[in-house]
């Protein structure tokens, strides 16, 4: 009996709740950093206990409670706070990308999954075309088919396109629920809740996941935080049964999205630094082995991806770490049977033997080609200045640009702040899970810098590490609120005057911040990530004005052309008009061919008659340009000009970009721009009969609200095409190419 009293802390009652254990159960169960630390769980759940309930319920069912119904709130709250563009306009999709995944999802919903992946897409990159299934990730739009099938196998008469414009809502929800059984794995209960409110209104991932934002990362975000969490759990727990889930999730991640990347290198990075810090175990081996084996197998399955795991430079970390982990155990078994001096001698032979393996065998796959270089877009993350230099086609792409100190703020807010906080805490208490956080957080910090599309890999450890530094601060301070008053302080405790009124401060800032934090991140999602791109909105004092020309273009194009009218514009558009007018373009969003790009933007900067030459060449129909002039819409195609000249002139040496810059080397469209300027073909589609209107009081007909100048080349007629239509705000201006002209 007297054994009895021992083992349960020598009181003879068996501990019942968190708060009644001993200090050392206290802190497993918690993950509390000491026995006077408990969360707000705790603190909520001796509350529920104090209050009179009409049933009888076990104390420790309370914090479970409470976490329960706040995850249920934080889950409703993800997808309503996604929801304002549908609100204020309609379920529509948004953006560029999601109209070719919402035209896919089709095809595989109604065609069927086999001839999904033989799907051969004539009406794409005229010629040429384009093999649809073995050219994307398939993740997105199998999740959208299957949630299809199966609701309708129940006869829940859901829409493809109301499916397509939710998912990424929901899938924010379920990213949410994710994001605390990350952080509590990683840090507590308290810590995990406080992760997943955050994540659930973080600008940076409400910019890729508002309702209509079918692309992948809706999806991919989920399989990211997914796959982190099954491999913190199989390294804590070393168990194949984590590990073969971690395979999965990777797989999912694999076919939902290319920045898989991230996933297959940051694991092999944090087993290289547990190797480095003396943290390896057979635990390690397992999980990563595991997961490796299966993953890589399963990946290679994605049409897409190919041999690409076992050739690519991209992931051969990840190889050469399985390799590693092979040789160290080897070499830890040769070491419990050999003796220290045979060991070493086995060791230097070893070692020396695998390094020449290894640099013959890298040497040789470089030089036959079967190990293949790192892409133009790895080079392009490592190197910020390498996209401008070498590949203008990703360097002129908005979100492919570096971030500002402003964008930062923008879309975490007070997150840029409790980062580096969060940091400092996983550096204090450091285990295998934390090390992953950290090394997480610092490479997403750096490749966020580099692309600010990458503050979306950014956002969820930001959040993570954030909710950690708010959780550990909060219970720290509270346990100086719930410390009852003393005269005397007990032997061994520090006490001075004001330590509860310091604490109040303490918890009150940090309930102010996040309050803040609240307020921003509503104001952030209704104002600036929920306009679609397809419909365009202004405020004036008479109220909103809608100006839909985008699909009041696509769909003229659709019902005054022929099914086979071959339309050519720059490929941001290309998407759209495949998706919404159902005719041929020549480039789209893929830009997979930069040589076939470069002939668009080289026609565009061209003279009429030499741009006529090559669109003949291309069989051109009708030639579509977007012009903001009118109403002030700055994203339009003489902005994005310049981009066609550089892409033009990396496969043409006789397009020069200085021949476009005026005399005093500007960009301009006025009477001071160059001759080649306002006579390329680009100038006149979007000028032509410009100069007979007036667009803002004050000013002469003719005048730019864009570039805020009056144009400079005003009466000239178009001799090689002819206008077919114009959008009622200028926004859209359709142009058909003429016939070549009777020689006899």
């Amino acid at each position: 009996m007297a054994s009895k009293k021992q083992a349960i802390g020598g009181t003879g009652k068996v501990p019942t709740t968190v708060a009644d254990a001993p200090a050392t159960t206290k802190k497993k169960a918690g993950g509390n950093l000491g026995s006077d630390h408990q969360s707000p769980i705790e603190l909520l759940g001796k509350m529920a206990k104090n209050a009179k309930l009409p049933f009888n319920m076990p104390d420790a069912k309370y914090g479970i409670l409470f976490a329960m119904a706040a995850l249920a709130l934080i889950y409703v709250d993800a997808f309503a706070a996604r929801l304002f563009s549908v609100l204020r306009f309609e379920s529509v999709i948004h953006e560029f990308d999601p109209y070719f995944n919402f035209r896919s999802t089709k095809y595989l919903v109604f065609r069927g999954f086999y001839d999904f992946l033989n799907w051969f897409d004539e009406a794409s990159w005229y010629p040429l075309g384009r093999i649809v299934g073995g050219t994307i990730y398939p993740g997105l739009m199998m999740t959208a088919a299957v949630i299809y099938w199966v609701s309708h196998f129940f006869n829940i008469t859901l829409q493809i396109r109301n499916i397509c414009v939710m998912l990424a809502p929901w899938f924010a929800s379920n990213t949410a629920i994710v994001a605390f059984l990350l952080t509590k794995e990683v840090h507590n209960t308290s810590a995990g809740l406080i992760a997943a409110g955050m994540i659930a209104m973080v600008p940076g991932y409400i910019s890729r996941s508002v309702a209509g934002s079918y692309d992948n990362e809706a999806v991919a975000i989920f399989a990211l935080l997914f796959t982190y969490y099954l491999w913190i759990k199989s390294v804590k727990t070393g168990s194949l049964f984590w590990a073969g889930l971690a395979a999965l999730g990777y797989f999912y991640m694999v076919s939902a999205w290319g920045g898989y990347v991230f996933i297959i290198n940051l694991i092999p990075l944090h087993v290289i630094v547990l190797l480095i810090t003396g943290r390896y175990s057979n635990r390690i081996y397992v999980a990563y082995c595991t997961m490796y084996s299966i993953g890589t197998l399963l990946s290679m399955q994605i049409p897409f991806v190919g041999f690409q795991p076992v050739q690519s430079g991209e992931h051969m970390a990840a190889l050469g770490v399985f390799g590693l982990l092979q040789i160290f155990c080897f070499v830890n078994w040769l070491r419990s049977l050999l003796k220290p001096e045979t060991f070493r001698l086995a060791w230097t032979l070893s070692v020396t033997v695998a390094v020449i393996i290894l640099g013959v065998g890298g040497f040789v796959g470089a030089v036959t080609g079967y190990i293949s270089p790192w892409t133009g877009r790895f080079y392009a993350l490592l190197d910020p200045t390498y996209a401008k230099q070498h590949i203008p086609i990703i360097a002129s792409v908005s979100e492919h640009q570096p971030t500002t100190w402003a964008s930062f703020f923008f879309d975490l807010h007070c997150l840029v702040f409790l980062f580096p906080a969060g940091l400092y805490f996983c550096f204090r208490k450091l285990s295998d899970a934390n090390i992953f956080i950290i090394l997480y957080g610092v490479t997403s910090v750096y490749f966020s810098g580099v692309m600010v599309r990458l503050m979306l890999v950014l956002a969820p450890i930001a959040c993570i590490l954030s909710a950690i530094a708010v959780a550990t601060t909060l219970q720290t301070y509270m346990k100086f609120v719930k410390r009852p008053i003393v005269t005397k302080p007990k032997k061994g405790k520090v006490s001075y005057q004001g330590q509860r009124e310091m604490a109040y401060v303490v918890i009150g800032g940090v309930s102010l911040l996040l309050m803040f934090y609240v307020l921003h991140c509503t104001w952030v999602t209704s104002s600036a990530y929920s306009s679609p791109s397809i419909v365009l909105a202004a405020n004036t004092g008479a109220g909103k004005i809608i100006f839909d020309d985008f699909r009041e273009a696509y769909y003229w194009l659709s019902q005054n052309t022929k099914p086979d009218a071959r339309i050519m514009s720059w490929w941001d558009y290309g998407y759209q008009i495949t998706a919404m007018a159902n005719r041929t373009v020549l480039v789209d969003n893929n830009t997979w061919n930069n040589t076939h790009i470069a002939q668009v933007g080289k026609a565009m900067a061209s003279r009429e008659d030499k741009a006529y030459e090559i669109m003949q060449a291309l069989d051109v129909d009708y030639v579509l340009v977007i012009f903001g002039g009118v109403i002030g819409y700055s994203s339009d195609d003489i902005n994005k000009f310049l981009w066609m000249v550089r892409i033009a002139g990396s496969t043409d040496p006789n397009i020069i970009e200085k021949d476009y810059y005026s005399s005093d080397g500007r960009f301009a469209v006025d009477s001071r721009g160059s001759d080649q300027m306002l006579n390329c073909l680009m100038y006149k589609l979007c000028y032509y009969r410009f100069t007979r209107m007036y667009t803002q009081g004050g000013k002469p007909p003719g005048y730019d609200r864009v570039r805020e100048v009056e144009v400079g080349n005003k009466n000239f007629e178009l001799e090689h095409v002819e206008e077919a239509y114009t959008s009622e705000h200028w926004l859209v201006r359709i142009y058909k190419v003429l016939p070549p002209m009777n020689r006899g």
